[in-house]
């Protein structure tokens, strides 16, 4: 499954603590992520992420773009609530999964439930919905 992650800046570290902790499911999956998010998860895992730009300069539009072409099976999103001038990017973000029946999580706790899920086999059923799902090139 391909799985986008973003955070931002004040919780990179914990998207960090938890690819690290769920590293063993991760790995079987394919990952993209936001340019400093990937690099920071890639460099403390080891983990295999592509990244795409920064969000400064367009990485939350790419991301958007491919969850449009259903292109991801889950977005993992840690956003900051004390942020309100990003709280378009989780909308929009947040919106597109919902078109696309697209698994989505803003915050660990329900990042920890997709991701448990996914290894349990819960979604599957994204490999009906999206056949030719493939890495992203």
């Amino acid at each position: 499954m391909n799985i986008a992650l973003m955070a931002h800046d004040d919780k990179k570290e914990l998207m960090v603590q938890f690819c690290t902790a769920y590293a063993g499911i991760l790995f079987r999956h394919s990952l993209y992520a936001t340019d400093t998010a990937g690099h920071q998860v890639s460099r403390a895992t080891g983990l295999n992420v592509r990244r795409f730009l920064t969000r400064a300069h367009g990485g939350v539009q790419q991301i958007g773009a491919g969850i449009a072409r259903n292109e991801f099976d889950m977005v993992l999103f840690f956003s900051d609530p004390a942020r309100t001038e990003t709280d378009g990017e989780v909308s929009y973000i947040s919106r597109l999964c919902d078109a696309s029946n697209i698994p989505f999580a803003s915050n660990i706790a329900t990042a920890e439930m997709l991701v448990l899920g996914l290894a349990r086999g819960d979604l599957d059923w994204r490999s009906v919905v999206n056949p030719s799902a493939r890495p992203i090139d």
